[in-house]
């Protein structure tokens, strides 16, 4: 039962992100648009979070950095080597995902709390160094560009200076990755992030190499957070140190816990849930990160395994399961986990 139930809330949330641009300008609210395109960005920063924190076990306070390296990694290709929207965006993963292997070779050599503190600490090197080197990245007034065409070819030109064609060219590529790490989650690989997240001295036992699942981990988080600093340099036509700073990545990890660390969606749910509640209240209140705050503490304490545990729990209960009885059929449908 909660596989075709499954199925059918993926099916409804497909439909309706990509009924967004179309149904929304309806009820006047044009400008949602554009809110659900920074939510659909930064849930790939929270899922970059989830993938080491919830597969593998591994809690980084560093994703920012990587996040930085792609929006100056597309900035900068763009307004000096004259890339493309598709090459400036290649240009910010592969920056991203250099910087991670570079990182990685020293941090995933690290666990518990030791790994969480080397990440700050390179994240924090790398924000200071962006600050200094103003000619280049702009420092904390940040690096201004014009955003290339998406598609010009046939007499058709694509830009994303229209809302429609930019929410649509940022939700079918965080599709693309979302669909990426299902196929890599349920492959083997995905099996030993598992493994070394459980119990790594046994993953050792079997002949898991520990080390190299964990620095593979951290690349894919580092080219995942990438991505999503590209896209955000292409949404605001602009790059800039602060969103390198530690507290960005702290965000992050907030949004993947609120929507259930160890699930492929929960940073989608949790990010979509914590970003439209700000939106909300900060049009009728000031201070409104108290409510924000207090939001996120209600749901770690009364849904410690975030939106998509509470989501699997009534699933359970609508079928008559315990919540830790596994449904038979749903192996093949839901999110690996």
């Amino acid at each position: 039962m909660s596989a075709a139930v499954n199925r059918a809330a993926l099916l409804v949330l497909a439909a309706a992100l990509l009924a967004v641009p179309q149904f929304l300008p309806l009820l006047n609210a044009g400008f949602w648009t554009n809110v659900v395109t920074e939510i659909l960005i930064w849930s790939l920063l929270a899922t970059s979070v989830n993938l080491l924190f919830g597969y593998v076990g591994l809690l980084s306070f560093g994703q920012a950095l990587y996040f930085g390296f792609g929006m100056y990694g597309a900035a900068l290709a763009v307004t000096h080597w004259n890339a493309g929207f598709w090459g400036g965006t290649l240009a910010g993963i592969v920056a991203a995902t250099l910087m991670a292997v570079v990182a990685g070779v020293l941090a995933v050599r690290l666990t518990w709390h030791y790994f969480a503190i080397i990440t700050v600490v390179f994240s924090l090197i790398f924000y200071f160094a962006a600050m200094s080197a103003k000619p280049i990245t702009g420092g904390d007034d940040g690096l201004s560009f014009s955003a290339p065409p998406v598609f010009d070819a046939f007499g058709l030109k694509l830009t994303l200076a229209d809302t429609v064609t930019q929410y649509y060219v940022v939700l079918g590529l965080t599709a693309l990755c979302y669909g990426l790490l299902w196929l890599i989650l349920r492959s083997p690989l995905g099996l030993r992030f598992e493994a070394v997240r459980e119990n790594d001295r046994r993953a050792r036992l079997i002949g898991i190499n520990v080390y190299l699942c964990r620095l593979t981990a951290f690349i894919l988080a580092g080219a995942v957070a990438g991505l999503a600093g590209a896209l955000f340099a292409f949404f605001g036509r602009y790059a800039s140190a602060s969103y390198m700073f530690y507290h960005v990545s702290g965000e992050a990890t907030v949004w993947a816990i609120v929507g259930g660390v160890g699930t492929l969606l929960g940073p989608l749910f949790g990010t979509a849930l914590l970003i439209v509640f700000r939106e909300l209240v900060s049009t009728v209140w000031e201070n409104y990160l108290f409510a924000v705050g207090a939001l996120t503490v209600l749901v770690v304490m009364f849904a410690p395994r975030g939106l998509a545990g509470l989501w699997s729990d009534g699933l359970a209960k609508l079928s008559g399961r315990s919540a830790s009885q596994p449904d038979p059929q749903a192996g093949a449908a839901e999110a690996p986990r």
